[in-house]
Parts: structure tokens; C-alpha cells; sequence
């Protein structure tokens, strides 16, 4: 195996450009055929999903570059989304993302805030919230980076990323100069980003991901070059051949302002890549946030938190930047989760088409190991892979996979029908013993129905006691979709609150131990695609009607509680107890739902 940091850049460049022109197109693929599919369980899936976007009133479409070509790389990537509660009201609201034209801005093209009517629908409140903006905006982290009880929103964008402070009266503030993360010089992509507590001084830092070193004025058209082909289709441009750029780091400084520490904290050590996804977790069980870059063609990084103020970047070593076989893969999103139900947190990461996805099994101190075929999770290699979370949707006690997805090419169909640019987003259920069983058609028409879609961010919108879905549809408005669980299986959510951690609680982790088993979470500012995730943690507890908890909080500190009872959300404050309640929506389904 050929390890990529043992070459200069520019010898990688002329390396990847020969691999490139074997494959004659932009992105990295293994050109893999689909792993054969073994015996169907039987096991009926008991979740359905339904897209109730319309109805709710999610009705606007996602503007992201041309419709039937696209001619530069930055009209395919997308964007993404978020469920938050900006209001603390105990309802998930949506924050939905959005890019534009090359030839100009659409007309209603902005990033949307949708508040939670608490009845189903949502009403768009961008205007009043102060959040109108047009540009070509990527990935979103959310949470209290002045610890002052509301969530803060940072967008990356192709162009000038913003800090937005959450007023508290349902209003934002602008506070990207304030706060220090105004640049200037060449304009950057801003791709991947979360808030990350890394020297756990109970502030939250920012990590800043860019993907393309892009200058519109130098790209080839296309068809131009081998890296602006695909099967002899002339497309747009890349990543391949195009400049790589740096990552970022930010500390917070505690008075509302970020200083650049990318050099001292090692960040610039790494090899360039083309960063896409970022999550910061406690991979190592260590009581410090890691953080994991999802990378498109290139290897993907894993940066070690040092435990004092610096990281090491140990994507080879950890057995996460490369395939199984040492080949790069083109990484796009991230679930994090624990699926085998031991106590440490696994990886599952997105891919482009003729490829598979791929699941890291975490192996503690010995790093990862990839298990994808082992899995099952090789069967599925048609589609290009975005948006993807670890879930229990059937409250069965064990995580399931959903994943998103949708083509770059849209000129590619019309040669190609085997290649269209709108697909199904597909699940994989967990079957309890390290397999999985794909699904689509099974898991109901919010699943089967075919877009092109990129970030999507997992909840509990109407607070029914399971995990919805919310999904950014390039030009078309986002599916919102609503899951229905046909069992009586338990569940139970867990919402952390910091104080002497920060408040949001990113970076820590719980561990939920039901029936003899143990399952680990990690309250985190960013996964999927670009996209963030229902801060409040669900555990399905199948039968069980008890669980036990054990919460690692981000400064150090264990708590441990027993017998919580099931179908309710307890808010656990660091170092003040549990306190539990219902949940506000929660009622039983009613046999039109079901």
C-alpha cells in the first residue's frame, strides 16, 4: 500500500492525475460490483416513513445551480440542514440551507427558518428571524458557543462564512466580524464544519473544513480534460486537478471572539485534502473530542486530540483514511453511532457511485477496522451516497443506517439510464448480530420515492417517540420525512445540559445499558452531510422497560443513573441530577398514522 504522505503534493498531483486518467473522470471510485446479496430475513420492518413536507408546509425549493447541467463542480456538491430547537420551546425546529445560480440569484433563494407549529406543520419565520441570505451556502453546526441557554448557528459558504448569535426573542445577529472569523484574500469553499470543545475549557471552539482551492475564472469547462469526463461524457470539472486547500481551527476565547490557532494546534500539519464532513466525537474513550474529516478522492483524516491543546493526524494509523484494500474513496458524509453495541463509537462513511459506503468498526486502542463487507453493507454500489445516520428507527434497541442520495451529472442520464440523477435513499437494518439488511420499498415511499439529495439531519419532530428525517432536495423543496412505528417497542431521550462543560454539551457521551446491553451516543455539532442532528439523544430500548445511564461529560466528570423508566426525555444538568417529563407532543399514533 502506497501511503500518500511520503510524497511531495506535487508528486501526489501527477500520481492521482495518472490514476485519473486510467479512470478518465474527477472523482475517486473503486468501480466495484455490488456484493452478492444473501438470504432475506423475513423480519418485517416495523417503521414506515411518509414525506409530509407539503402538508407541513416545507415548501420552498432548495436553489442549487442548473437543473439539467451543471458546468462548475461548485453547482453539484449542495448543501445542508438542521433540526434545532432555536427557541426552547421543547420542539424541533428546521433550518434548511440553500445555494443559487451562476447566471445570478433566484428570486425567494435564501437559507429558511421553519419554527415548529407543536401540530405538525411549520411556518417560515426567515425574515422575522433575521436570517434572510443568498450565496452558495454549504454545511451548518449549531450550538451555544457563548453558553448564554440559546443555539448559535454557523454556516460555511463558497465565499464568506457567518456567525449568527441567537438573540434569545426569536431573532439572530450577524456577528461573523465581531467574533473575529471575517478573512480576506482568495476566496475559500467553506465545507464541513462543528463546534468542538478540544481543550475542554467549557467554551466551544470551531473547526472549518474547505473542500476546492476554487477560482471560478480558472476551471476548465467541460469536457476539457480527463478530470471532466465520465464514461465519455463531458462534465463538470473535478475535485481531480484542482488545487487542494487547508482546514481550520478556532479557539474560542470566551468573550464572544475565535483566534486562529490552526498552525499551534497542528491542524496545518496535515496533509491537504478535499475536506468534506466533519465530526468531533471521543473516539478513544479518552475524555477528549477527535475529529473526523470525511474527503473526497483523497484520504480522509482523523485528527487526535493530544489532550494538550494540539492533535496528530492518524487517519493511517487508525485504519480510517483509506478503504479496506488501501484505495481512496471519495468520502462525503458521516454517521457516527454505535451499532454493535459495545461501547465505542463506530464510523460509517458515504461514497461515490461503483463504490461502496464504508463501516469502521471501532476496536478501542487499536484503532478501527473496516467491516463492510463483513457487514453487508457491500451489496449496494448504484448510487452516490450524501447524507447518512446511525438510528433506531424501529425502537428495536438496535441502530439502524439510513442514507441519502443523488447524482452530480445530470447530462449523464440521457446515455447512461443506469445513471440517473434523482435515486432512492435506501436504509440498512440492523439485524443484531454485526449485519445488515438493505432495505428500501419496505421502509415506505418517503424511502423508495427517487431526488437528488445531498445534507440530511435525523429527529423527532412532532415528539412521538421515534426518528424522523428532514433531506435537502436540489432544486426541489426538502423532504420531511415522518416515521410511524407499528410496535410497542420502549425508547427513551436524553437531553444534556452543561455547566461546567459547555452548555450545549458537545463532546460528551452517554451510555445506555438495557436487557444486557450497552450502547454508546455522542451529543455532537455536526454529522451526516453537512447537516446536524436532534441534540436530544434517543435510545430504542425494544422490550426493556428500564434503562441505566452513564454520562461522560466533556470536562471529565461521570454521573451514573439507574432505572430511568421508558417513553419519556429526562434532562440531565452536569452536576444538578435528572429530571424527567414527557414528552410535549408525545400521544399514541392514531391507526391513520400507522
Amino acid at each position: 500500500m502506497i501511503h500518500r504522505e511520503r510524497f511531495s503534493r506535487r508528486e501526489f498531483l501527477l500520481l492521482s492525475s495518472a490514476s485519473s486518467l486510467a479512470m478518465a473522470q474527477g472523482v475517486t471510485t473503486r468501480d466495484l460490483k455490488p456484493q452478492r446479496r444473501g438470504k432475506a430475513s423475513g423480519l418485517p420492518f416495523l417503521a414506515k416513513f411518509t414525506d409530509v413536507a407539503e402538508q407541513a408546509g416545507l415548501v420552498h425549493p432548495v436553489i442549487y445551480g442548473g437543473v439539467h447541467n451543471k458546468t462548475y463542480i461548485l453547482e453539484t456538491v449542495g448543501c445542508g440542514v438542521a433540526f434545532l430547537d432555536y427557541d426552547n420551546d421543547g420542539w424541533l425546529d428546521i433550518f434548511v440551507l440553500c445555494g443559487t445560480r451562476i447566471d445570478g440569484p433566484v428570486p425567494g433563494a435564501t437559507n429558511r427558518l421553519y419554527k415548529n407549529n407543536r401540530d405538525g406543520t411549520f411556518t417560515d419565520v426567515t425574515e422575522k428571524a433575521g436570517l434572510v441570505r443568498t450565496g452558495w451556502a454549504s454545511a451548518v453546526t449549531v450550538a451555544d458557543y457563548d453558553n448564554n441557554g440559546f443555539d448559535d448557528i454557523f454556516i460555511t459558504y463558497y465565499g464568506q462564512n457567518v456567525l449568527y448569535r441567537n438573540n434569545g426573542d426569536g431573532t439572530f445577529t450577524d456577528v461573523t466580524r465581531k467574533a473575529g472569523l471575517l478573512y480576506d484574500g482568495p476566496t475559500r469553499w467553506g465545507s464541513g464544519c462543528t463546534f468542538v470543545d478540544y481543550d475542554r475549557d467549557g467554551n466551544l471552539d470551531l473547526f472549518v473544513a474547505n473542500y476546492v482551492d476554487l477560482q471560478m475564472e480558472r476551471i476548465p469547462k467541460p469536457g476539457a480534460n480527463p478530470f471532466c469526463n465520465f464514461h465519455g461524457v463531458g462534465v463538470n470539472c473535478g475535485p481531480k486537478g484542482l488545487p487542494m486547500p487547508r482546514n481550520y481551527l478556532y479557539r474560542n476565547q470566551g468573550d464572544g471572539t475565535f483566534r486562529d490557532v490552526t498552525s499551534e494546534s497542528g491542524i496545518a500539519k496535515a496533509d491537504r485534502t478535499y475536506s468534506m464532513t466533519a465530526v468531533a466525537a471521543d473516539f478513544g474513550n479518552t475524555g477528549w473530542s477527535d475529529i473526523y474529516v470525511a474527503s473526497d478522492s483523497t484520504p480522509s483524516l482523523f485528527f487526535k486530540n493530544g489532550r494538550n491543546g494540539t492533535f496528530v493526524e492518524e487517519g493511517h494509523q487508525s485504519g480510517v483514511a483509506l478503504s479496506d484494500d488501501g484505495k481512496e474513496q471519495a468520502g462525503m458524509g458521516i454517521a457516527v453511532g454505535d451499532y454493535n453495541l459495545d461501547g465505542k463509537l463506530d464510523i460509517f462513511k458515504t461514497h461515490f457511485l461503483d463504490d461502496t459506503s464504508v463501516l469502521y468498526r471501532n476496536d478501542g486502542d487499536t484503532g478501527f477496522s473496516d467491516v463492510t463487507t463483513a457487514s453487508g453493507i457491500g451489496v449496494e454500489t448504484r448510487y452516490i451516497g450524501w447524507g447518512a445516520g446511525f438510528a433506531d428507527f424501529d425502537n428495536n434497541g438496535l441502530l439502524d443506517l439510513a442514507v441519502v442520495t443523488g447524482s452530480v451529472y445530470p447530462e449523464v442520464e440521457a446515455p447512461f439510464p443506469k445513471y440517473p440523477l434523482k435515486t432512492p435513499r435506501y436504509l440498512f437494518r440492523n439485524l443484531g448480530d454485526g449485519k445488515f439488511e438493505q432495505l428500501i420499498e419496505e421502509a415506505g415511499r418517503g424511502i423508495a420515492d427517487a431526488h437528488c439529495s445531498r445534507g440530511c439531519a435525523f429527529g423527532d419532530f412532532d415528539n412521538d417517540g421515534d426518528v424522523d428525517m428532514v433531506i435537502i432536495n436540489l432544486n426541489e423543496p426538502p423532504s420531511l420525512l415522518r416515521n410511524d412505528v407499528s410496535s410497542e417497542s420502549k425508547w427513551l431521550k436524553v437531553l444534556l445540559v452543561g455547566t461546567k462543560s459547555n452548555r450545549s454539551a458537545i463532546g460528551s457521551r452517554v451510555l445506555a445499558r438495557y436487557g444486557g446491553k450497552v450502547q454508546a451516543q455522542a451529543v455532537m455539532a455536526q454529522s451526516s452531510f453537512y447537516s446536524v442532528n436532534d441534540r436530544r439523544l434517543h435510545f430504542g430500548l425494544g422490550a426493556n422497560l428500564r434503562a441505566d445511564l452513564e454520562v461522560h461529560w466533556t470536562n471529565g466528570l461521570v454521573e451514573r443513573f439507574a432505572n430511568i423508566e421508558c417513553n419519556q426525555l429526562v434532562t440531565i444538568t452536569e452536576g444538578r441530577g435528572l429530571v424527567k417529563s414527557a414528552l410535549s407532543g408525545l400521544q399514541k399514533k392514531t391507526s391513520s398514522q400507522t
